[in-house]
């Protein structure tokens, strides 16, 4: 089972965010992740935009998984809902209005696998998305997601 709760922050679950490109939500998920983890917002942004250049991470239906590898002390994520949806360069073309940032230290090795794993699970269940877009709040998003959680980590 997948510790989520170590991994995202309640605070660190947003929702109708304001970004009108991809560049400008990854330097709000970098920004938000500083805030609460101590890491470096800049250093983040940087590592999350070098994984982008690589390939998109933009998995389709409106999703998008950025991630990327950072000296950092544990794994440590955002999961962000836009206000509207922005150009993603995703594989099926589709705008992206869901981001789930992932940030992993150097030396892990699996358990990052396993949450990628989980998390296309959930967002690739049409129901799970939709259930998780219909939130009306931040706590309520972050209640939805973790349940989602819950199921998909189970399978």
């Amino acid at each position: 089972m997948i510790d989520m709760e170590s991994i995202l922050l309640p605070e660190c679950v947003c929702m109708t965010v304001e970004a009108r490109s991809r560049k400008r939500v990854l330097d709000f998920a970098s920004d938000l992740l500083a805030q609460h983890y101590g890491v470096s917002a800049r250093n983040l942004f940087y590592a999350l935009m070098e994984r982008e250049r690589l390939g998109s991470t933009g998995i389709g239906e409106g999703v998008a998984i950025p991630h990327c590898r950072l000296e950092c002390s544990r794994m440590m994520a955002a999961f962000i809902i836009l206000k509207t949806a922005v150009d993603y360069d995703a594989i099926d073309g589709q705008p992206v209005d869901i981001l789930f940032a992932l940030v992993v230290p150097p030396e892990e090795e699996n358990t990052h696998l396993e949450v990628l794993a989980c998390l296309a699970a959930v967002f690739g269940d049409a129901s799970e998305r939709q259930q998780l877009r219909s939130a009306d709040t931040s706590a309520e998003l972050n209640q939805r997601f973790r349940e989602a959680v819950g199921r998909h980590s189970a399978d």
